[in-house]
């Protein structure tokens, strides 16, 4: 669905205060430390308790902390593995938008897609909204170049 319009141009006219985008980049390293430790509770505490997950082109989500546990969760079992290279980061006052270089090996069911056992690299692009209420990340909408269904094999 389309974000209205208004919306977007309230997001284009915020200001960015240096001290909020400290705390924005600061929450990022948190939750990326948390990610490299596969620490699910530390990922679930950069996160606003109504966040949503959202993978696309496949359009699948994930809500609330029960649903970022549980991605996390998936994407860890699929791909126990997983390393991300960080290539491009862009920091302000709507949140973090990410670019990444992806490596890890399918070893478990994602989205869908029963394990290849390939080793595998990809693209994602990240946004993470700020809530800046909450002073908290309202999830991830991860975009990606990942295509499973071209991997998958017949009879299995």
């Amino acid at each position: 669905m389309p974000v209205p319009k208004a919306e977007v141009l309230e997001l284009m006219r915020m200001n960015a205060d240096p001290a909020e985008l400290d705390e924005i980049r600061e929450l990022w390293k948190e939750h990326s430390k948390a990610e490299d430790n596969r620490s699910i509770e530390g990922l679930l505490a950069t996160l606003s308790e109504d966040c949503v997950y959202t993978v696309y082109p496949d359009d699948v989500s994930w809500h609330g902390h029960e649903g970022a546990a549980r991605f996390y969760t998936e994407l860890l079992t699929a791909f126990p593995d997983i390393h991300f290279d960080l290539e491009y980061i862009v920091i302000g006052p709507q949140g973090v938008c990410e670019e990444a270089r992806v490596q890890a090996t399918h070893q478990g069911r994602w989205l869908e897609h029963e394990p290849t056992g390939e080793r595998l690299e990809w693209r994602n692009a990240i946004f993470f909204p700020w809530d800046p209420v909450a002073r908290k990340f309202k999830g991830e909408q991860v975009y990606t170049d990942l295509d499973l269904a071209s991997l998958e094999r017949p009879g299995g």
